[in-house]
């Protein structure tokens, strides 16, 4: 028996593993971390082999806080200098990935899941306490059983600790406390909040607002595939995360319309001089016609006979009855979120822009709204939809999947329109630059 016992070699609880995740503060905790470290340490360097959209869907999906998250919910590792140590790590990644330069409050957005207009690149710093809470909250009665003693008579320190500094009046309790999206969810708004009191300037409070609106983040929910058009190159993504997060997209200079271009590129989605808009319009209005198509509705883009008194007509009519009888026309446009004419609105109201362009498309056609059911089709050049145009993108979609029974239809079709939009966003930007000479 001495001689079995002789072969065990006595570990400290600071230096042991269980499963693969160290069980407190010490060695153990140390080693694992600055593995994962070197780990995001080497992707880095392999991230530089591909493009730009297919490096952040890989940084956000598989390499960024998933490589910690078992960790972390297994380890009360809270305020550890290896988990600063890791995002300062995905900043720099993500700074080469988009070729831009990130400030704090930048870095800060960018870390904001996407719905709250961030890119979804999370702080492990920052999930930490949300993933150890839900974890020990959610295996609590579990532990409780394993461990022989009535519910809730022992206290947990780890826990005990960790709550402590993330008292919130509301709290999960019960099942949600399990459940580390509700944990979460506070640290989240505290943080968006703050971020938005910070930016006093209406262009960045306009963007940060539109950026956290429905469907202007769908582009970065894509799988970016070149045979179905969702692909982006590396300028595109570039112009795309420096226009959601603000920063310096080009140097100052003249506009080929003859207006200056700031370092925030803003004239450029607004310039009347710029052929990409026009490209932009058409580009989308023929997404929108193809998919009525699939939907297996004939429809027309700019169908004659439904002119105004002034020769003007829509975009686009569905051949066969779309509601009630009633055959169904839309009319395609993109604003500037952050332009002159919307900006003090945008300031207030994420996707206001849209709206109002879509109540002025709505009364430009009033006189078809007796005969035919008309869909102002309004975007912004940071992503989001107005109301009507998600419901007839919705309606769209909804008749796609009757065709095709897949249930993605809807999402797939929000992810061509935003990805169209952050397209030609660069497209405008390149536009504003003066034309180069060949040499003699």
């Amino acid at each position: 028996m001495s001689t079995a016992i002789s072969g065990f070699k006595q570990v400290s609880p600071d230096s042991a593993m269980l499963l693969g995740a160290p069980l407190s503060v010490g060695p153990a905790m140390d080693a694992c971390l600055a593995d994962r470290c070197a780990e995001l340490t080497r992707a880095a360097e392999r991230l530089k082999l591909v493009s730009a959209h297919d490096a952040l869907l890989l940084l956000k999906s598989c390499l960024s806080s998933s490589k910690l998250l078992y960790t972390l919910r297994s380890s009360h590792c809270e305020g550890h200098d290896l988990l600063h140590t890791f995002d300062d790590l995905q900043r720099s990644v993500l700074s080469r990935i988009c070729n831009v330069s990130l400030t704090d409050d930048q870095w800060l957005q960018a870390s904001l899941p996407v719905r709250n207009g961030g890119l979804g690149v999370r702080r492990v710093s920052s999930l930490a306490s949300s993933a150890f809470l839900a974890s020990a909250a959610g295996t609590r009665q579990l532990q409780d059983q394993l461990l022989g003693r009535r519910t809730g008579s022992v206290s947990d320190d780890d826990f005990d600790q960790c709550l402590a500094g993330r008292f919130h009046p509301d709290m999960p309790v019960g099942k949600a406390a399990g459940r580390q999206k509700e944990w979460d969810a506070l640290l989240v708004q505290e943080e968006y909040s703050q971020l938005l009191a910070r930016y006093t300037e209406p262009l960045h409070r306009a963007r940060l607002l539109a950026a956290s609106s429905v469907h202007s983040g769908d582009w970065l929910q894509v799988l970016p595939i070149a045979a179905c058009g969702l692909h982006l190159d590396d300028e595109a993504v570039r112009v795309a995360v420096g226009l959601r997060l603000g920063c310096t997209l080009c140097e100052p200079h003249v506009c080929r319309c003859g207006a200056t271009v700031d370092t925030l590129g803003t004239h450029a989605f607004s310039c009347k001089r710029s052929a990409s808009r026009i490209q932009r319009h058409n580009y989308i209005n023929d997404v929108i016609w193809r998919s009525m198509t699939r939907a297996g509705v004939p429809s027309m883009k700019e169908p004659h006979g439904l002119v105004r008194d002034d020769g003007k007509r829509p975009d686009g009519l569905t051949l066969l009855p779309w509601n009630s009888g009633r055959s169904a026309t839309w009319d395609v446009t993109v604003v500037d979120t952050l332009g002159s004419a919307y900006l003090q609105q945008s300031a207030i109201t994420g996707a206001s822009a849209a709206e109002t362009a879509a109540a002025r498309k709505i009364s430009k056609y009033s006189s078809l709204s007796l005969t035919h059911d008309f869909f102002p089709v309004a975007l912004e050049t940071l992503g989001p939809l107005s109301v009507s145009a998600q419901e007839f993108v919705a309606q769209i979609g909804r008749r796609s999947t009757e065709v095709t029974t897949d249930p993605r239809e809807t999402t797939f079709l929000f992810q061509r329109l935003s990805v169209a939009v952050q397209r030609f966003n660069a497209a405008c930007l390149a536009d504003t630059f003066p034309i180069s000479e060949s040499a003699p």
